[in-house]
């Protein structure tokens, strides 16, 4: 299937197979850097095509729709996305990120901060040239040339310079073949993740307000009454310490290890904050600050960041868990609530706390323009409805867990097959593994099986 690179030539930093060509961007294209529209974005509408802007590509190339919107202006047709189209930012952070168009992405027209290409299929596939812009020598290109002007950006003139390594046509289907179908497995995880997100979602707006109740083995349904409680009355406040990241380092054994809220809103889409796992959460090593031994941190405190610079982050949360003998506090802009056990039940807290209703009431209280935030007196006079029972807390908690733990190990996956793929592109867009001759001809049904079993079995 494979075989090892033997004559070579010099690529940028790197080696290539000597058969294998190299030309600059703009001598392999039909449609060479064009400007998008410049155009204000509209609500979305069926009735107008879709805007491709900078940020509707995500961070792995693809059309995101979680926040689309149309294009409303009469010369937008000029401009509308064309299969085999790959557009790439120009400026900005994101200079060098690339999008390939898909019919199935439907009718797109790309914004004025993107440049379009179309490839001469006969010299240089499109595909191919969309897996290149995901390699090393591509994005060290990037980088130098986006930082000439001390501003970064990329023009049409400079992109048409890119040099690009080509093989054979044949080669080139076949490693486009190789990676398209890595990608597909890798899809397919990401969509179950979706899937079982929405499903925890459900589950979470179900049980958390008592529109489901779980059934115990011993009792049969749970059914004692909910009780109607004030966060100030089942929570104490633990005293947190405006320490700003100054003053502060990683690995600097016996120190304290200081929460931010920025640590918080990184954590956005886990609700503990766990000591067995967590990395690179920076240690206290001023000496002059003082301590009391009641303000550290245990197994359960609820760790709130009272600040965030969007709305949707307000009254974010994690739980502490396995501090195992490690000290901890609450550092800048954060709460700690430490709950009573009698009353509320460990890891059902954080469950929570990062309910809709929970989030919802604490955004209706914050205040600010450019930083939102809430204060403790608002969050202590807050009432809401929990189970009564300490058990069926438990048992919600535990249901919950189940199903972050799946959601867990389906993006362990996905991203150990980002990994695998990152492996192949490494070898195959170099040419460093060369895929033979009678692959490339009649072999391909079988790099697809062997790459989903890897894929399957990962």
């Amino acid at each position: 299937m494979m075989a090892d690179i033997k004559n070579t030539k010099a690529f940028y930093n790197t080696e290539i197979p000597s058969d294998w060509e190299i030309k600059k961007l703009g001598e392999c294209c039909l449609v060479k850097g064009e400007y998008g529209i410049n155009a204000p974005a509209v609500e979305f509408s069926e009735n107008l095509p879709a805007y491709l802007r900078i940020t509707d590509i995500d961070d792995n190339g693809n059309y995101s729709v979680d926040k689309k919107a149309s294009v409303g202006d009469p010369n937008f047709e000029q401009f509308i996305l064309k299969n085999g189209d790959i557009v790439f930012a120009r400026t900005g952070a994101t200079v060098g990120k690339t999008y390939l168009y898909k019919t199935s992405d439907g009718t797109l027209v790309f914004a004025g901060f993107l440049i379009r290409f179309r490839t001469n299929e006969k010299i240089l596939t499109s595909q191919h040239l969309k897996y290149f812009t995901e390699t090393k020598p591509y994005w060290d290109w990037v980088k130098t040339v986006s930082m000439r002007s001390g501003q970064p950006g990329i023009n049409a003139e400079e992109y048409s310079s890119l040099k690009i390594p080509l093989p054979p046509l044949p080669e080139q289907k076949a490693i486009a073949q190789v990676l398209s179908t890595a990608d597909a497995a890798i899809h397919t995880t990401e969509k179950l993740i979706g899937q079982k997100e929405l499903r925890k979602k459900w589950l979470m707006q179900q049980l958390l307000t008592g529109k489901k109740r779980l059934l115990n083995d011993e009792l049969g349904m749970m059914n004692d009454e909910w009780k109607p409680i004030r966060i100030g009355d089942i929570f104490k406040f633990i005293k947190s310490y405006s320490i700003s990241r100054e003053g502060l380092q990683n690995d600097d054994e016996g120190s304290v290890f200081c929460i931010h809220y920025g640590d918080i809103h990184a954590r956005y889409d886990s609700l503990f904050l766990d000591f067995e796992r967590q990395k690179n959460i920076p240690q206290l090593i001023d000496e002059n600050i003082s301590i009391e031994e009641g303000n550290y941190l245990q197994d359960g405190d609820i760790v709130m960041a009272d600040a965030s610079e969007d709305y949707e982050g307000v009254g974010a949360a994690v739980e502490i868990k396995n501090l195992i003998g490690k000290k901890a506090i609450g550092g800048l802009h954060t709460l700690v609530l430490r709950a009573d056990r009698e009353a509320i039940s460990p890891n059902f807290a954080a469950y929570f706390f990062s309910s809709e209703k929970v989030r919802n009431t604490l955004r209706k209280y914050a205040t600010g323009t450019s930083v939102y935030s809430v204060t403790k007196t608002q969050i202590h006079n807050l009432s809401f409805i929990i189970p009564n029972s300490l058990k069926e807390q438990t048992a919600i908690a535990q249901v919950l867990q189940a199903a972050d733990k799946e959601i867990s190990l389906l993006k362990a996956k996905a991203e150990k097959m980002r990994e695998q793929k990152k492996g192949l592109m490494q070898v195959l867009l170099t040419g460093k593994k060369r895929l033979n001759q009678d692959f490339q001809d009649s072999g391909m049904n079988r790099i697809k099986n062997t790459v989903a079993t890897k894929s399957s079995k990962s």
